[in-house]
């Protein structure tokens, strides 16, 4: 079996150099030619890089332009400066630096620009290629971007185009992209329907009433010149790379369509009058706020242009011709009411709507990052499980550990195996190379922690490049011996020769360094050929292994070569089939195993012996350095230059940016370049992960359409938008709605703007009093409940006695679905039934408005338009006598028909400021409503409309009004055009709220699939280090290019072996080749793994298993450097943990012995002092100690008795003043530390101190 040799380092004579020595070193390897070289090359390829961003930047830049002109401009532009924290020549980081930022100009449409141009004034495309290309450029010349905000562009989520200028906030175009086509372009395309449909029905009612056409000619080539109009901008809108292109185009020239259609409206088809187009106009209004593409400002720009004009054109035009000016303040007052609520109820929609949009597309943004963050984390997690272990045996162990995180019970059947798992499988025709570094132990007692960690670094990954390249797998690492097998996991017809072709190359690679750097070292390699049984067992620090018989004897043709030789057996010649030439080995002689065995073993002979080039001596230091630097220094600096990779270098990282075998280049490469190459492989992963962000994205983007929510769905219904998932549906629906008061606060608002409208215009009587007043009552209570919560939260002690009121307001209202429907149902049919309400106590008592005409003055009839005459009319009667007025008002003030129609309009408007109650509930009450006020109109009080009408256009006088005239048809028409707007803005309100609840739901469940993939990354980590090493490379701040590495002061190493397993392994048809006697082995090891889960145990470290040899720790986990000024009791107290669980796992054996019909005794070796703790091997990464310490308590296994806990002298006068009685076995002989005197642990404790001190 293998021998578990430690190298000897004597840390009471670590040396380490003053930083001054260090950095005169530094300068003289810097001042060699061959750093020289490697400053010059940087220097040069510094150049180079600078080169290639001027060609890819003068590339972009001279696409589409035109003209051998602009060549020379161009070249003056293309210069671009790029200095911040993070990008400083190769991305140093240090302080801030303000961004100097000259723009090249850029090309658009074949157009030479010049200045600064932002994406957001480019088509889509040509900023996702100008970020792309910016990508490529920063993946092809590698340079290093500053990591977080600091870097170039980095801190600009999903924009990657601009240059983020420090106080400047950029563009999020992604956003742009997404809000254009997910909300924009749906809208535009809904608008134009809305508007193309009105056209088509004010045609067929015009044709259906029987008008002539020579009287309404305007009409009629006004509206069908509008269709046409509107019918060419929806084609155009329909094709998305216009519509993306000309956005901002479509919206203004919608804009202007619709009002100048209201004005040929308002100045066609009959009489102007106050309340003319009034409905049109406030359409116009809240579809620039809610349809088309504005930003807030412009919204607000446009709707008061809209809203402007239409009250200044109606007061010059009227104001002229009125002689009573006080009936028309009071019209043009309520229109400026009207159009005041409806540009607070749009800007309301268009904020809300904003935000809900944001929020969706920042949970759409986390739903394709979650996926990117997943595969993160399984390519993580398979990059470090395959770093373990092969792949054939990590796949059935990953799956094994998920459903444990998953939970005991998830997926799986009650086991009836009373057995632990065994991952072990048999392979045949194999080779197998020990190779043991002769002289490294005399090196590594002359170096400190950092160079012995950073030399075994080097070393071993220089090892695992050739094993790599030579088709061998390493297996593991002990000490400074190192062992792989070829055939594995696939078997190789060549694996001896693969083995043989290693050792040599590694013989070679040991003189190399020897030649540089004057140091003693050599290669001592055998190799043996046979069968092996490979896997891993116990619970605890995987580490793939091998066993067999033929393993045992690979491990002695090691022991029984020659340094600097390749030693193997006969079984392995016979593979080699004269590949190479040999020579006698005489094995035999040099190791008693050999010997009695009765094993012929050979000596490759190097077939580069005979070529040997004396150049190799021209990379000798010795001559030049050797008198100033120590022989470690020597080793570490030379070694640097093989460019071996740290351990979990890429755990952080996405994408490798190394070779497959976890190396960067590997041939003789100057000292300290490797270190420029270093910063090469760690660009920034952000820009990396932003731009496969930004690219999903955009795929994302491109496959929203106007239809996709019209089209069938796995999630939601087409028609009335459910969840297919019924308790999706259920959680939907009793989600918190914080915002609820605000939509209760605004509907009261639209209700107080149609309060204001009727007070200005109806005749002031009691019904209106109180039924307003008591509407206002009850909304008053809605609002305080709505608002108690928050009230009350700032006045504690003033409102004692209401302490319920909280909870109803912020816990019931918030959180109870049904309580919302009702208050919802309560505003919403308070404020639509006070639109009409009061229209039903309006009589007629003193005469019809045509009394009043035919009374009037003949030339007031003939010199006044026909509407003013009614005011004018209506006035007179007023000054006449108020008493009059008083009295048959109600018959005459009959302009403010026209107004409760525009109540009417706003009482719908206000269903839909409940932007997150249910769309179908929204959809009936808004038809209801409309339906009832269409029967007012149409119905039980057409008698009235008509009279108004007949008034306004008298038989004999006048002619008779079009159809954009006529009050009953124009008011019917606005109705169903504000409940379809309406209702087209709450689906798509619905759809939106469903569609971001999708994503936050597959967010949350993705986040607890990440969280699992995290844990198991954890959980591997952690099954190869102690957990506050794994800690230090799961953080943030750790650096890839740092090696891990830590001294102890006091840490107490424990070997415990089976000695009789040697014999009761044997490899027969009966046991399956050996491998139900490793089954045996693994029940031993895990039984002793499930120990360390016991919290007295916790300190007790596992360090690895070498055969059925158990080597664990104590004193790990502790912070080291000085100890603390704490009672000697305590300050040795892990010493007692290890013999505690030393007890333990004799009393497990015993247990084991019991139900295996067994007498396995176990041998334990015990010691404490100083050790080197560190992590080496980029390919398989493992923690292991070193030090003088750690071989002699392996010293004091080996030498030990069968039963017993032998320890060194230290040791137990430690375990005495703890409690434990130790007896003296006597001097001994130990190999590589001569004579030591040793002591027995016997079992039975007399504590002198109390059981608190013995155990921590």
């Amino acid at each position: 079996m293998p021998q578990h040799t430690h190298v000897a380092t004597a840390l009471s004579s670590e040396r380490r150099l003053p930083g001054a020595n260090k950095q005169e070193e530094l300068k003289c390897h810097l001042s060699s030619s061959a750093s020289g070289h490697l400053l010059r090359e940087k220097e040069g390829e510094e150049r180079g890089w600078r080169r290639k961003r001027k060609i890819v930047f003068h590339t972009v830049q001279a696409g589409g332009a035109g003209g051998a002109g602009g060549a020379a401009e161009d070249k003056k532009k293309k210069r671009r400066r790029w200095t911040s924290e993070g990008r400083g020549g190769r991305g140093g980081r240090g302080a801030r630096a303000p961004l100097n930022l000259v723009t090249p100009a850029r090309t658009c449409f074949g157009r030479q620009e010049s200045g600064v141009i932002l994406h957001r004034q480019l088509p889509m495309w040509q900023e996702a290629l100008w970020t792309r290309g910016r990508y490529l450029l920063e993946k092809s010349d590698g340079g290093e971007a500053g990591e977080g905000p600091e870097g170039l562009g980095d801190g600009c989520p999903g924009f990657q185009g601009e240059v983020c200028v420090e106080g400047e906030k950029p563009q999020d175009w992604l956003y742009e992209s997404y809000y254009r086509m997910s909300q924009q372009h749906p809208l535009i395309v809904f608008l134009l329907l809305i508007v193309m449909g009105t056209c088509l029905a004010l045609l067929a009612v015009f044709f259906a009433s029987g008008l002539k056409t020579e009287d309404h000619l305007t009409f009629l080539i006004t509206v069908p010149a509008a269709l046409f109009l509107f019918l060419s901008i929806f084609i155009l809108v329909c094709i998305e790379s216009v519509f993306k292109r000309m956005l901002r185009l479509f919206s203004i020239l919608i804009w202007a369509c619709l009002v100048t259609m209201g004005y040929l409206f308002m100045f066609s088809g009959g009489i102007l009058s106050p309340w003319d187009q009034v409905s049109f106009f406030l359409f116009i209004v809240f579809v620039v706020y809610t349809m088309l593409p504005f930003s807030m400002r412009g919204a607000i720009i446009a709707s008061g242009i809209t809203c402007l004009s239409h009250t200044v054109t109606l007061s010059i035009c009227l104001a002229n011709t009125v002689p009573a000016l006080e009936p028309l303040v009071w019209q043009i007052l309520a229109n400026v009411i009207i159009f005041t609520c409806g540009n607070l109820a749009g800007a309301y929609h268009k904020h809300l709507m904003d935000l809900a949009l944001k929020q969706t597309y920042q949970d759409t943004c986390n739903c394709i990052k979650s996926p990117i963050k997943l595969e993160f984390e399984k390519h993580q997690q398979e990059r470090l499980l395959l770093s373990l272990l092969p792949a054939h045996i990590a796949r059935v162990m990953k799956d094994e550990i998920i459903q444990r995180l998953q939970g005991p019970n998830f997926g799986r059947t009650e086991s009836t195996n009373n057995f632990h798992n065994l991952y072990v499988q048999r392979h045949t025709n194999v080779s197998i190379l020990y190779a043991d570094i002769v002289g490294f132990t005399r090196l590594a007692s002359d170096c400190s922690p950092g160079e012995l960690v950073h030399m075994l670094n080097e070393l071993f990954g220089k090892f695992d490049q050739i094993a790599k390249e030579n088709e061998c797998m390493r297996i593991k690492i002990l000490g400074d011996c190192y062992y792989c097998v070829s055939g594995l996991p696939e078997s190789l017809p060549h694996h001896a020769r693969n083995c043989v072709k290693m050792g040599l190359d590694m013989c070679e690679a040991i003189k190399k360094v020897r030649d540089a750097t004057g140091v003693d070292i050599n290669m001592r390699v055998g190799v043996h050929s046979g069968n092996v049984l490979c896997g891993v067992i116990g619970l605890r620090k995987w580490q793939y292994d091998v066993w067999s018989h033929d393993v045992t004897l690979a491990n002695h043709m090691e022991a029984g070569g020659v340094p600097g030789r390749v030693h193997i057996s006969s079984v392995t010649l016979e593979h080699l089939k004269g590949s190479y030439k040999v020579e006698p080995g005489e094995g035999q002689v040099r190791d008693f195993y050999l010997k009695e065995h009765g094993v012929v073993t050979y000596l490759v002979i190097n077939p580069k012996t005979e070529r040997h080039s004396p150049l190799l001596g021209v990379r000798s230091r010795p001559s030049l350095e050797g008198g100033k630097m120590r022989a470690s220094v020597r080793m570490t600096r030379y070694l640097e230059s093989w460019g071996a990779a740290k351990p979990f270098a890429n755990l952080h990282h996405r994408d490798s940016m190394t070779t497959d075998n976890g190396k960067i280049n590997t041939t003789d490469v100057p000292m300290g370049q490797y270190h420029f190459q270093r910063r090469e492989r760690s660009k920034s992963q952000r820009r990396r992960f932003e731009e496969e962000l930004n690219e999903r994205m955009i795929r994302t983007i491109d496959g929203i359409n106007s239809q996709k929510q019209w089209l069938k769905s796995e999630d939601i219904q087409r028609i009335s938008l459910f969840f297919h998932n019924k308790a999706l549906e259920k959680e939907y629906r009793s989600t918190t709605l914080p915002a609820f008061k605000y939509y209760v606060t605004c509907a009261c608002l639209i209700f107080c703007c149609i309060f204001i409208v009727q007070v200005l215009v109806l005749p002031k009587t009691a019904v209106l009093g109180i039924s307003f007043g008591l509407a206002f009552l009850l909304l008053a209570l809605i609002l305080l409940l709505c608002f108690a919560g928050h009230i009350l939260q700032g006045r504690k002690g003033s409102l004692c006695s209401l302490t319920w009121f909280p909870t109803s307001s912020r816990v019931i209202v918030t959180n109870n679905p049904w309580l919302r429907l009702v208050l919802t149902m309560t505003t919403t049919a308070l404020i639509l039934v006070m639109a009409v309400f009061n229209m039903f106590f309006v009589e007629d008592p003193g005469g019809s408005l045509e009394d009043v005409l035919t009374t009037a003055p003949s030339e007031v009839l003939t010199t006044t338009p026909p509407a003013l005459q009614i005011i004018t009319e209506l006035a007179n009667r007023s000054n006449d006598s108020l008493l009059d007025y008083q009295e048959q008002d109600t018959g005459e003030n009959k302009f403010y028909l026209p107004y409760f129609i525009y109540c009417c309009i706003l009482g719908l408007v206000s269903c839909s400021v409940f932007l997150r109650i249910n769309y179908e509930l929204k959809m009936v009450v808004m038809l209801v409503a409309v339906v009832i006020y269409n029967i007012i109109i149409l119905q039980t009080h057409s008698s009235l409309l008509d009279g108004f009408s007949k008034a306004l256009y008298p038989t004999n006088e006048l002619e008779r009004p079009g159809v954009l005239k006529d009050l009953k048809t124009m008011g019917s028409v606005s109705l169903f055009i504000f409940f379809i707007t309406l209702l087209v803005l709450a689906r798509q309100n619905e759809y939106y709220c469903r569609l971001d609840f999708l994503w936050r739901d597959k967010f949350k469940r993705e986040c607890e699939e990440i969280e699992t993939m995290e844990n198991l990354n954890r959980v591997l980590l952690e099954n190869v280090l102690p957990a506050h090493v794994a800690e230090h490379f799961l953080g943030r701040n750790w650096k890839n290019e740092d090696l891990y590495h830590q001294s102890y002061e006091s840490v107490c190493m424990m070997f415990a072996s089976i000695p009789d397993f040697k014999e009761f392994y044997t490899e027969s048809d009966v046991n399956k080749e050996g491998l139900e006697c490793l089954r045996l082995l693994n029940e031993i090891i895990a039984d002793f793994d499930e120990l360390l889960s016991k919290p007295k145990f916790s300190g007790v470290e596992k360090i690895k298993t070498i055969g059925s040899t158990y080597m664990a720790a104590t004193g790990l986990n502790v912070t080291p450097g000085p100890e603390c000024a704490q009672e000697h009791d305590r300050q040795y107290m892990h010493i007692g943990t290890m013999v505690e669980f030393a007890f333990a796992l004799v009393g497990k054996l015993d247990v084991i012995n019991k139900h295996s019909f067994n007498d396995f005794r176990l041998r334990i070796g015990i010691n404490h002092g100083p050790v080197i703790a560190g992590v080496i091997g980029a390919q398989k990464p493992q923690y292991d100690i070193w030090g003088n310490s750690v071989n002699v308590a392996s010293r004091m296994e080996t030498t030990g008795v069968l039963g017993k806990i032998q320890v060194t002298e230290e040791t137990s006068l430690i375990l005495s003043t703890l409690g434990y009685m130790c007896s003296c076995r006597g001097i001994i002989n130990v190999k590589g530390k001569g004579e030591l005197k040793t002591f027995f642990v016997h079992t039975e404790m007399t504590r002198s101190l109390s059981q608190g001190t013995v155990m921590p």
